[in-house]
This record gives structure tokens, C-alpha cells and sequence, in this order.
């Protein structure tokens, strides 16, 4: 089905949770899309599938289109044009929002995302508000990683905690649950990041406003086709945002300790 057609599916839902949306960003992932598209069908089937497609153009829309034709679960988003991950994700939400779900998840289109694994991320999410997919606990794994890259993304991680003062493990990783009060809570439609520092701003407002988040350990496993949308200047990016939060927050605690209000929008530059 279209993002045109106003019928939606899922209408029992998850138990415990509600009717639950997994919103799949792709861009170029022709490869991709149809495998895991079925793979999520057949781990958990009463939940259902959006693709949000940012005019890819090696054809992943028009292969979306066919999958959401064949099956009542799945839906397709087409976008104008690529615009970055938090984009493709805000609109997700904010197409679940307008259908009327419970719950969302974030996963990657290229399977590093398990979807074996759903299950773990939506059974945690009926005793908390938001779930966090974790490689770095006990029983979380990355497979398929040059040492460099899981050491960026393991001090990267540490860095954030230190500027944050968050607990999380993981706060960059993509595979999440939140439920749909949160992120009207968090004004999600606000979020400034557009690639992947938007998992760590989104992690970081929910958080701030005192919601009950967990973590849970999942099993990463780099791509197999396709490639990778990674690069050091998003890295980077990520980083300087992170800083600039962390230098926001310090600020804000001791204008609050002097009796003064924090300046409005301070927060999020």
C-alpha cells in the first residue's frame, strides 16, 4: 500500500504494547529492502512495516511499492529527495502518529538490525516508555567490524556519557522502541539532527524529560550488500553536537542554581 491509502493494518497489535509500526528508512537499498522487509514479517507478524524512501534512485521505491501491494502490512513513504536519517525518521513518526499507533521502532534497512530480535525491544517496551537496542552490554555483539570502526563507535559512546551524564552503553546505535507519548513529549518534530547524531538527541531529550528508558542487547552485524552510510565527517558532526549539548546543559544547571531561567531554545543548537 501507498502512503496514500488511509487503511491501516496491525489493528490487534503487540500484547502489552498496542499496534506498533516499524519505520524503515532506505536510500539505495534495492538490495535490501524485499529481504528485510520478509524478515520482519516473519519474526513478528502482527506488526507492521513502513518504508520511508528518499527517491532513491537504484529503484528501492518502485520495489517498496510491489512488497506494500502483496501485503497489508507494509507501507511506503516516498520522499522528495535525500534529506538524512533524522528526516526520513521524523516523517516516519509523524505518519504513525497520524494513523494512530502506539509504538514505534527504528531499524536499518541493511539487516544489521536483527529482526529476530524485535521481540526483545517490544517485550521490554510494555514495562518503560522507550528501549534502547545495545551492543555493548552483556549479550550484545558487533560481528563484521574493522577494529577501528567498533573503536570509534565504543569512544564515541563513552564520550557521550561523559558530556551527557547519560548511563547508556549505547546511545548511538539505530535500533530502538519508543512509544508514541514520548515523542509527542520530546517534540520530536524539533529535532535539529538530520543524520546519526539524531539517535543520540533523541535518546538525549528523552532522558531529559524523565522518561522510563532500558537497555536491551542486540547483535549487530555490518551490511552485506549495499554501502555503508558512514563517513568521518558525520562522525564528526555527531561529536561537535554532542559537545555543544553537553556545554548547553553545564550552562543551564548553573543559571538555574543562580535563580535564572535558562534561555529559551538554549538547549538544542
Amino acid at each position: 500500500m501507498s502512503d496514500a491509502n488511509p487503511t491501516v493494518s496491525g489493528a490487534e497489535g503487540y500484547p502489552g504494547i498496542g499496534r506498533v509500526l516499524v519505520v524503515i528508512p532506505t536510500y539505495n537499498e534495492a538490495d535490501n529492502v524485499r529481504l528485510i522487509t520478509e524478515r520482519v514479517r516473519r519474526a513478528v507478524p502482527c506488526v507492521d512495516i513502513l518504508v520511508a524512501d528518499d527517491n532513491s534512485p537504484d529503484g528501492t521505491g518502485p520495489i517498496a511499492d510491489e512488497i506494500s501491494a502483496a501485503d497489508d502490512h507494509v507501507f511506503v513513504l516516498h520522499r522528495a529527495g535525500k534529506e538524512g536519517l533524522g528526516a526520513a525518521y521524523v516523517a516516519g513518526f509523524a505518519w504513525a502518529k497520524d494513523k494512530g499507533y502506539d509504538a514505534v521502532v527504528e531499524m536499518d534497512a541493511d539487516g544489521s538490525h536483527a529482526p529476530e530480535e524485535l521481540h526483545k525491544l517490544l517485550d521490554a517496551l510494555r514495562e518503560t516508555d522507550a528501549v534502547l537496542g545495545t551492543r555493548y552490554i552483556p549479550g550484545g555483539s558487533v560481528h563484521n567490524w574493522p577494529v577501528h570502526r567498533l573503536l570509534l563507535s565504543r569512544g564515541g559512546n563513552i564520550y557521550i556519557r561523559m558530556a551527557l551524564g547519560m548511563p547508556f552503553k549505547d546511545a548511538t546505535g539505530g535500533y530502538r522502541a519508543y512509544r508514541m507519548a514520548v515523542l509527542d513529549a520530546i517534540d520530536v518534530a524539533t529535532v535539529a539532527s538530520t543524520g546519526y547524531s539524531f539517535q543520540v538527541e533523541l535518546a538525549w531529550r528523552t532522558y531529559r524529560h524523565g522518561f522510563r528508558m532500558a537497555e536491551v542487547p542486540i547483535t549487530f552485524t555490518e551490511r552485506e550488500h549495499g554501502v555503508s552510510k558512514m563517513s568521518g565527517n558525520i562522525f564528526k558532526e555527531q561529536l561537535l553536537r554532542v559537545t555543544l549539548w553537553g556545554a548547553a546543559a553545564r550552562r543551564d544547571a548553573v543559571l538555574s542554581k543562580l535563580g535564572r531561567k535558562p534561555r529559551q531554545g538554549s538547549t538544542w543548537p
